[in-house]
C-alpha cells in the first residue's frame, strides 16, 4: 500500500467519522416538516373553536381563558410584541399562542392534548409556553406584582388589613406551599416533600384584596425546618431589616408603641417583623381572641392561595416540565392572579373572584374549596423559640385586642361559638 493510498482511506475514514458525529448531533430525522393531519389546523383546529366563542358565547369564553374578553385583549396588546414572532413559519398569531398558554394554566391541560387539539407539534406547543409564561413575567410583573419599597406604601397595605381584616400594623399574610411536579432526572431526594411528593416551594406575601406582594419561587420540596423562609430573598431581606417597612408608630387610639409585622400560621416563627398564633389548646381568653383576630388577617393568603388554584388548575396537578420551566409557569399564574384581581374587581366587575368565592369571618367556606383542596402547606418555616421582648409585643398586642380602642362588636361572639 503506497502513500496516496494510506491518505485516501485516512481521508475516507475521517467523513465516516464527521458524517456519523453531525447525524448523533441532529438526532433523528423530522419524517414532515409539519404533519398531514396539521396541514389544514386553520379550519379544523381548536383555535376556530375559540374564535367562534370569542364572537358568540362571552360565558364559554370566560370559562375557556379565566379572563374576560376586553381584559384578554389588553393583555394580549401588553404581551404581543414579546411573544410575535417576525417569520412565523408555523403560521401561530401572538393570539392563538396566548389563547393556548391560557388553556393549559386555566385547564390543566397536557401539552400533548393542546398539540391534538390545535393541530400542531408538541414541541411548538411546548415552546409557545414557556415563552409566553415568561413574557407574562416579564411584563405584568413590574405593574401588577410590584413590592413596596417605601414606607408609604407598606403603609397603604396596613391601612387595608386594618379596614377590612380590623388587624392593625399588618403588612402583609404569608404562607409557604408546595408545587407538585414529575420528578426531575437524576434530582434523588431533592425535590421530595414530607406528603411524599415531588415539588418546588412557592412562599408568598399578600395584601387585604387577596393580590401578592411578594414571591419566592423554586426552592427545594425536601427543605423543612425553616430552610424555606431562612434561605428565600424575602426571608433574608425581612431578617436584615432591609424591606423599607415602617418606622414602630402607636398602635390606633393608644400611646402603646408597635412594630410593623406580617401575620403567618404556627409554621411560622415568632419575629419582631412576624406575628404567629398562641400554641396549644388551652388558652386564655385573651389568647383566643387574638388567635381569632390573626387568623380572620392570616386567612387572606389562604383565599389568594385558593383562588389562584381554582382558576388555574394546572396547579391541581403535577407539572411535567423542567424546573427552570416550571419556574416561569408558576410565575406566569402568580401574575395572572394579580392582573386578573386588579382588572376584574370592583361592583359589577367580579367574575374572577365573586364575594361568596372567598373564606368570611374565619369560617372555611368560600366557594373556591368546593372545586378542590389547596395546595399543601409547607412544614414548620422556623424555630418556635423566640426573644422575651417578641413574646412581650404579642402579649401586647393581644391586650390592645380588648381594650376599647382595639377591640370588635363580634370577637366574644365569635369565641363563644367555637367552644
Amino acid at each position: 500500500m503506497d502513500i496516496d493510498e494510506d491518505s485516501y482511506i485516512l481521508a475516507a475514514l475521517g467523513v465516516l467519522v464527521c458524517g456519523y458525529a453531525a447525524y448523533v448531533a441532529k438526532g433523528r430525522t423530522r419524517r414532515f416538516k409539519r404533519r398531514p393531519i396539521n396541514r389544514d389546523r386553520r379550519r379544523t383546529g381548536n383555535y376556530s373553536y375559540y374564535l367562534n366563542m370569542k364572537q358568540w358565547d362571552t360565558d364559554q369564553f370566560f370559562k375557556y381563558t379565566r379572563i374576560t374578553i376586553p381584559v384578554f385583549d389588553k393583555l394580549l396588546a401588553k404581551i404581543r410584541t414579546k411573544i410575535q414572532r417576525q417569520y412565523r413559519s408555523d403560521g401561530i398569531s401572538p393570539e392563538e399562542r396566548l389563547v393556548i398558554t391560557l388553556q393549559y394554566l386555566s385547564q390543566g391541560t397536557s401539552m400533548q392534548a393542546l398539540a391534538w387539539t390545535f393541530h400542531t407539534g408538541h414541541s411548538t406547543i411546548h415552546y409557545i409556553i414557556h415563552e409566553t409564561c415568561k413574557a407574562l413575567w416579564d411584563v405584568l410583573a413590574p405593574e401588577y406584582l410590584e413590592t413596596p419599597e417605601t414606607p408609604e406604601k407598606w403603609e397603604e397595605i396596613s391601612r387595608g388589613f386594618q379596614d377590612k381584616w380590623n388587624f392593625p400594623h399588618c403588612l402583609g399574610s404569608i404562607d409557604g406551599k408546595h408545587i407538585n411536579i414529575q420528578a426531575p432526572p437524576r434530582s434523588g431526594s431533592l425535590f421530595y416533600n414530607y406528603k411524599k411528593h415531588f415539588s418546588i416551594v412557592l412562599l408568598g406575601a399578600c395584601d387585604a384584596d387577596y393580590k401578592f406582594t411578594y414571591v419566592d419561587i423554586g426552592a427545594y420540596g425536601s427543605q423543612s425546618d425553616g430552610g424555606v423562609l431562612r434561605n428565600s430573598v424575602f426571608g433574608q431581606r425581612m431578617e436584615n431589616n432591609d424591606i423599607n417597612i415602617p418606622r414602630d408608630k402607636c398602635l390606633p387610639g393608644t400611646n402603646i408603641v408597635m412594630p410593623y409585622f406580617f401575620v403567618g400560621d404556627e409554621a411560622f416563627p415568632l419575629k419582631k417583623y412576624i406575628m404567629r398564633p398562641y400554641p396549644g389548646k388551652h388558652l386564655s381568653n385573651t389568647q383566643k381572641i387574638f388567635n381569632l383576630r390573626l387568623s380572620r388577617a392570616r386567612q387572606v393568603i389562604e383565599n389568594t392561595f385558593g383562588i389562584m388554584v381554582s382558576r388555574w388548575r394546572i396547579l391541581k396537578r403535577p407539572i411535567n416540565a423542567q424546573v427552570e420551566n416550571i419556574d416561569n409557569i408558576v410565575k406566569g399564574i402568580v401574575t395572572l392572579h394579580n392582573y386578573c384581581q386588579t382588572e376584574l374587581s370592583g361592583p359589577g366587575n367580579d367574575i374572577y373572584c365573586p364575594p361568596n368565592f372567598v373564606d368570611r369571618e374565619g369560617e372555611e367556606n368560600g366557594g373556591w374549596r368546593a372545586d378542590q383542596e389547596t395546595l399543601p402547606s409547607v412544614g414548620r418555616l422556623g424555630a418556635n423559640v423566640a426573644k422575651r421582648f417578641v413574646y412581650d409585643l404579642r402579649n401586647t398586642l393581644a391586650h390592645y385586642f380588648l381594650s376599647d380602642e382595639g377591640k370588635v362588636s363580634w370577637q366574644e361572639r365569635a369565641i363563644t361559638a367555637h367552644l
